[in-house]
């Protein structure tokens, strides 16, 4: 409401314009007071109220929040129907705004978005040239604000508390709306089988091995959503004080194609934009990015500890950046490890790689090879239908259909063929031996023993099924023998001869002469007989003979696998060596595939002075080759 000491302007007639024809379709005033065109252009409303403001008026008991909210869309305000048109109602009244009430009102300080006021007591003359007090007044300050450029983010309650209280003093009487940050482009997960599960796994009898989890590597199916892009969202602009609208800062948009790994793919439908499983495989997030991706093999950066993993029994490949800790088990197919592994590796078939060392655990592999790039010290190494490669090796025991050392020291070593390139104080066994340097270490004597087959059995048994089968040969000679004594006799080869052609249909009889025939035939059924029973008889001793003549194959293919030539070679001896020579059953199981305990037994219980002594020596070389026994 104006101020009392305001001058009282003249009404407007009734829809007259407030100014000029631009404002005229936006402003009019009504016998209830100064109505908007909510839906006129914010620029043509805009200069509507900049017409009347500038020209030294000002809207009486304005409604600041309609006007805002008219102008810049913000503030309470709501639009009205009225006469079928979407009109706000501004004010009651416009009134002249005096140049002496105008000079009351200070300048304002604008920083860091904010405008601040100093309130102070004003004063007009009075009739006796006495100055007295006067109060400002809100829609005049309103008004004014406006000229000075503070067209929003007006504290009209802040306002009118200072001219009640007429207090002394600096208040904040705007500030500017900040524009609403919108939101970046970000990736959500779609699938729980992205999530490990850490817990205990249960066993069939209900109890929970501690040392195992229920999964710590999730599997997902080809098809599975794994990831799903959620758009940017716009932010809301703001207003500076000046009415000038603020944008806001475009959200950050993301390329989901930079999450999608190999063995996954982007899929854009009509749902969504989603990183899609391309195959059945193990799913893998890279260390420190974003990726992620599906695979047949696992990939591991954490270790192997009961803290990370438990122990670990897996369906396909592994692959290892970590250390496997003391005591904690590996199992699966391939198996590559790229740190030291103080563990257990257990590998049903594939390669088995360390990268680095083998500190008193254990490799077997059932099925393939194993390599181990750094030092096995104090660690198993066996293979049951593979090669075993080492760097070095100490105190280790190590089997193989083949092992390959460049330095062993202390170690115990049974396979088909041994290659060390030195050797120290070990028990090597083996069918082909050959060894750069040989030499003891300490108290551990160089003892080598060359797996010789014993084929005496199987030479022997070979000789019986030789003859047995001479014998048929010579059994089933005469029974063809005396068939062709019988076939000869005249009547016999006429009757053959005669039924043969009869048989074929190159002759046929007459009645006449059938009783003739079926006579010959009857004279001659004794000895056509006998012809029957001797051929069946040379059959079944063919037979016989051909049964032994497989068996005779395969005893000659076992003596040839077991019986071929077995050798030794020592380049180098540096100190006390005994090679001997061990007799073993061809049959048996292989050497290298004998349990650890066995093993031992071979090399160190059974072997000490067993077998013929091939070489003892100090000194020089030794080179032997020979046939299996």
């Amino acid at each position: 409401m104006s101020n009392s000491a305001a001058p009282t302007a003249q009404a407007l007639p009734a829809r007259a314009s407030a100014s000029g024809p631009a404002s005229a379709q936006c402003i009019v005033r009504q016998a209830d007071g100064v109505h908007a065109d909510a839906t006129a252009p914010r620029p043509v409303l805009l200069a509507a109220i900049d017409a009347i403001l500038l020209q030294n008026r000002y809207f009486a008991s304005l409604d600041h929040a309609a006007l805002t909210r008219a102008l810049y869309g913000h503030g309470s305000g709501r639009p009205r129907a009225a006469r079928g048109e979407a009109v706000v109602r501004l004010a009651d009244d416009i009134l002249p705004f005096p140049p002496a009430r105008r000079a009351l009102y200070r300048a304002i300080r604008i920083a860091d978005g904010q405008a601040e006021y100093y309130f102070e007591p004003v004063f007009v003359p009075g009739p006796d040239g006495v100055e007295q007090p006067v109060l400002l007044d809100l829609d005049e300050f309103i008004a004014d604000m406006w000229v000075k450029g503070i067209r929003f983010g007006l504290d009209v309650e802040a306002v009118r508390g200072a001219i009640a209280s007429r207090a002394t003093g600096r208040i904040v009487v705007a500030r500017q709306l900040a524009p609403c940050p919108g939101e970046d482009a970000r990736v959500v997960e779609v699938s729980n089988d992205l999530h490990r599960s850490d817990a205990p796994r249960q066993l069939a009898n209900g109890k929970l091995d501690l040392m195992r989890f229920q999964n710590r590597f999730p599997q997902v199916q080809r098809g599975t959503r794994l990831l799903r892009k959620c758009a940017p969202v716009a932010g809301k602009p703001g207003v500076d004080l000046s009415g000038t609208v603020l944008a806001p800062a475009l959200p950050v948009d993301l390329d989901l194609a930079q999450w999608s790994g190999p063995g996954t793919a982007v899929e854009r439908v009509g749902d969504g934009e989603f990183v899609v499983a391309l195959q059945d495989g193990f799913l893998q997030v890279e260390p420190g990015g974003t990726r992620v991706s599906v695979g047949d093999r696992i990939v591991s950066h954490e270790g192997v500890s009961a803290r990370t993993t438990g122990n670990l029994q897996l369906e396909g490949d592994y692959e290892e950046f970590g250390e496997v800790q003391e005591n904690r088990v590996v199992e699966g197919g391939s198996i590559t490890v790229h740190a030291d592994v103080y563990g257990h590796i257990a590998s049903r078939g594939g390669l088995v790689r360390l990268g680095r060392n083998l500190m008193g655990g254990s490799v077997r592999n059932a099925d393939g090879p194993i390599h181990v790039l750094g030092v096995a010290a104090g660690a198993t190494i066996q293979s049951v239908n593979g090669e075993v490669t080492l760097q070095r090796a100490e105190n280790c025991t190590i089997s193989g259909a083949a092992v390959t050392v460049e330095e062993a020291v202390n170690c115990d070593i049974v396979a088909d063929a041994v290659r060390v390139t030195r050797a120290e104080g070990c028990a090597i066994a083996a069918r082909r031996v050959h060894i750069g340097h040989a030499a003891p270490r300490g108290h551990s004597e160089m003892r080598v023993f060359v797996l010789r087959p014993d084929c005496a059995r199987i030479d022997q048994a070979m000789a019986m099924i030789r003859e047995r089968i001479a014998q048929f040969g010579r059994l089933a000679a005469q029974r063809r023998a005396a068939m062709q004594e019988v076939a000869r006799q005249p009547d016999v080869a006429s009757y053959v001869k005669l039924a043969g052609r009869v048989r074929k249909g190159e002759l046929l009889l007459t009645p006449e002469q059938q009783p003739a025939f079926k006579k010959l035939g009857a004279g001659v059924a004794p000895a056509l007989k006998q012809m029957s029973a001797l051929s069946q008889e040379a059959r079944e001793i063919e037979a016989e003979q051909g049964a032994g003549m497989e068996v005779l194959a395969r005893l000659e293919t076992q003596r040839a696998q077991h019986g071929g030539e077995v050798a030794v070679e020592v380049l180098a001896i540096g100190g006390e060596l005994r090679v001997r020579a061990l007799d073993i059953a061809p049959d048996a199981r292989a050497a290298y595939t004998l349990p650890l305990r066995e093993l031992k037994a071979l090399l160190h219980e059974g072997g000490s002075g067993a077998g013929e002594l091939l070489f003892a020596g100090a000194a020089g070389s030794f080179g032997w080759t020979g046939p299996g026994a």
